[in-house]
């Protein structure tokens, strides 16, 4: 008994969220335990002034984390993901210039970063990792809807209320037919009486 597309999306969703939360949190705990080497790892790339190399590489692990908790919770998700895949596409764009440049670092994507030997390079495999993490996070950016999320409750908790209002709309509605059909017998009746009245007279 195959699952129905939506459970199978629902199932995709989710471990493409948790995946992706795990990912930032990994690599951004990492990056705040060693500030010195993230500082080295980013001023590696040598494409920003010196005066930005310190910002860069304080804020872009802080960055990782946020995304991490917010995707871990289900928080904000296709936000999350849309701002996870421009960061993966500027990481990947990174190490891109690196490799054509002629530069050997280690992209320090999870920690370490700098200089290395010609021969210790990783460009291809670096590159490819990013890719995949970016298809996580356009995943999620088509489809962020998932199970076990903050987002799936908030939801659920508007619709709920929708419906609650929906149904007090429609009771209003029919208690409001009911007295406009009330008062047009009453109407009726006191006519009739009065009509019989004068034939009488």
């Amino acid at each position: 008994m195959f699952p129905s597309r939506g459970r199978l999306s629902s199932g995709i969703g989710l471990l493409a969220r948790l995946g992706l939360a795990a990912v930032w949190l990994i690599s951004g705990a990492i990056k705040v335990a060693d500030p010195g080497q993230t500082y080295l790892a980013v001023q590696a790339y040598d494409v920003l002034p010196d005066s930005l190399v310190g910002v860069v590489a304080t804020a872009m692990p802080l960055a990782e984390l946020v995304f991490g908790v917010l995707l871990l919770l289900g928080a904000a998700t296709r936000i999350t993901a849309v701002a996870s895949a421009a960061l993966l596409v500027a990481f990947i764009a990174a190490v891109a210039q690196s490799w054509a440049r002629g530069l050997t670092i280690d992209c320090g994507c999870f920690g370490g970063g700098g200089e290395v030997a010609p021969g210790e390079t990783a460009y291809p495999e670096e590159i490819a990792r990013d890719i995949g993490f970016l298809a996580l996070a356009v995943w999620l950016s088509v489809r962020p809807t998932t199970p076990l999320s903050i987002d799936g409750w908030l939801r659920r908790g508007r619709e709920a209320t929708a419906a609650v209002t929906s149904d007090d709309e429609a009771a209003r509605k029919n208690e409001s037919r009911k007295d406009s059909s009330g008062r047009s017998g009453a109407d009726g009746e006191e006519t009739a009486s009065t009509a019989v009245g004068g034939r009488q007279d």
